[in-house]
C-alpha cells in the first residue's frame, strides 16, 4: 500500500523540528520521519563530557528558550531533552524508528520509501545535517592491529582506551575538547593544522556581553553568508576545514599538557606519521576528522558535479531543478550558523515561507 502525506520532513533533529514549528504555524499537514528511538538521540549518543561550545542563549529553536541560565553551556543530554520537550510542546508529528532510504520523482510529486513503506508526498524537506558518515583518512586501516582507534562518533570516555599514548587527529573544536577530556589520564598529542581561535574567553563578562553576541549574532549569522561576497569567498574553505576554536584555546590545551603536532600524513610500520617524518609511538588514535554527507538515497539529478562530497544544488535550501524539494540543516546552507541552533530556525522559516507561497 502507498500512503499520501502532503509534506514529508526527513529528519527529526533541530532542523526538522524547526521546520515542523513553521509548518505548524501555517496549519499545514505534515509528518516528520526520524530513524532514532527518541527525539534527540544523536545528541545522547555523543561523548559523555560533551557540552555545547556556546552559551545556552544560542541553543534555542523558534518559540522556546533553553531552560536554565542563558550563560550556561548545556550538556549533550540537556540538549537532547530540550529537543524532546520542544517536539512535545508544539505537538509536532514525529514518527520515530523510520529510516528513509529512498527519494525519487513520482509524477508531479515525490515517492519517499522507508523499508517496505511507500509514501507519496507533494513536498519534501530534507532536514538532515551534513554530518552523516564518519570520515577517515585512507591510511587509517594501516594502523597496527593492537592500536585502539576510534572515530569521534564512537568515542564516549577515556575508559575505552588502553594504557599508553593517545593521538587525537583533527584540531577543530571536537578534537580539542576530546583531547582535554583524555589529558588527565593519558599523554596526549593533538594533530592537525592550527584552525585559530576566537580572541577572547567566551565565558568571561566580555565574552557574554560583547564577544559571543558579535561572533554568533553578527559575524557568523549575518556576515558569513552566501548573500555577500565575503561569505561566498570563505565558504569553500570553511566547508573543507571548519571554523576556529570557540571555547577551548591554545592556552587551555597547553595547561592540560596536550602537545600540538603537525598533521597526520601517513602510517609507517603500524604507527602514525605526523608532518613529514615524525613517527609517534602511541597505543590509541581518536579520529576527529569529521563526517561526510550521504545523499546516495536521493535518486534525483540535483547534485553538483563533484565526486566527493556531493552537494545538492540549491539557493538557501530551495532546489531550483526539483520544485517543492527543500533542504534545511546543511553546513553553511546559507550562513555559517545554518547547521547550528542559532541559524537553523531562520533557514527553516525561509523554506516554509517559500513552500507556502507555492502552495497554490
Amino acid at each position: 500500500m502507498t500512503e499520501h502525506i502532503d509534506t514529508v520532513v526527513v529528519g527529526g533533529g533541530q532542523a526538522g523540528l524547526a521546520t515542523g514549528y513553521y509548518l505548524r504555524q501555517h496549519g499545514l499537514e505534515f509528518r516528520i520521519l526520524d530513524a532514532g528511538d527518541r527525539v534527540g538521540d544523536p545528541w545522547r549518543n555523543r561523548w559523555d563530557s560533551l557540552r555545547v561550545f556556546t552559551p545556552a542563549r544560542y541553543t534555542r529553536l523558534p518559540g522556546m528558550v533553553f531552560p536554565g541560565s542563558p550563560r550556561a553551556f548545556p550538556t549533550k543530554d540537556e540538549v537532547a531533552d530540550y529537543l524532546e520537550s520542544y517536539a512535545e510542546r508544539f505537538d509536532l508529528p514525529v514518527e520515530l524508528g523510520v529510516r528513509v532510504d529512498g527519494l525519487e520523482r513520482n509524477g508531479g510529486g515525490y515517492l519517499v520509501t522507508a523499508g517496505n513503506r511507500r509514501i507519496e508526498a507533494d513536498t519534501v524537506v530534507v532536514a538532515m545535517a551534513s554530518y552523516q558518515l564518519p570520515s577517515l583518512p585512507p591510511f587509517a586501516p594501516a594502523l597496527a592491529d593492537d592500536v585502539v582507534q576510534l572515530h569521534s562518533s564512537e568515542y564516549r570516555n577515556p575508559d575505552q582506551l588502553q594504557d599508553g599514548g593517545v593521538l587525537v587527529v583533527g584540531a577543530g573544536n571536537s578534537g580539542a575538547e576530546i583531547a582535554l577530556d583524555v589529558a588527565p589520564e593519558y599523554e596526549v598529542w593533538l594533530s592537525g593544522r592550527d584552525v585559530g581561535s576566537v580572541p577572547f574567553d567566551i565565558d568571561s563578562a566580555f565574552g557574554h556581553r560583547v564577544g559571543v553576541p558579535f561572533v554568533m549574532g553578527v559575524l557568523y549569522h549575518r556576515v558569513l553568508t552566501t548573500g555577500n561576497p565575503v561569505g561566498r569567498h570563505l565558504r569553500p574553505g570553511l566547508l573543507s576545514q571548519g571554523g576556529p576554536l570557540i571555547r577551548t584555546g591554545p592556552a587551555d590545551l597547553a595547561a592540560a599538557g596536550v602537545e600540538r603536532v603537525a598533521r597526520t600524513t601517513a602510517v609507517e610500520e603500524g604507527q602514525p606519521v605526523v608532518g613529514d617524518d615524525r613517527v609517534l609511538d602511541v597505543e590509541n588514535v581518536i579520529w576527529c576528522t569529521g563526517y561526510r554527507p550521504d545523499f546516495s538515497w536521493i535518486d534525483l539529478p540535483i547534485f553538483d558535479g563533484k565526486e566527493s562530497p556531493k552537494e545538492p544544488v540549491h539557493e538557501r535550501g530551495v532546489v531550483p531543478d526539483a520544485p517543492r524539494l527543500y533542504f534545511v540543516g546543511l553546513f553553511f546552507l546559507y550562513a555559517l550558523t545554518s547547521s547550528l541552533f542559532t541559524g537553523v530556525g531562520r533557514d527553516a522559516e525561509y523554506v516554509v515561507e517559500h513552500l507556502t507561497s507555492r502552495a497554490g
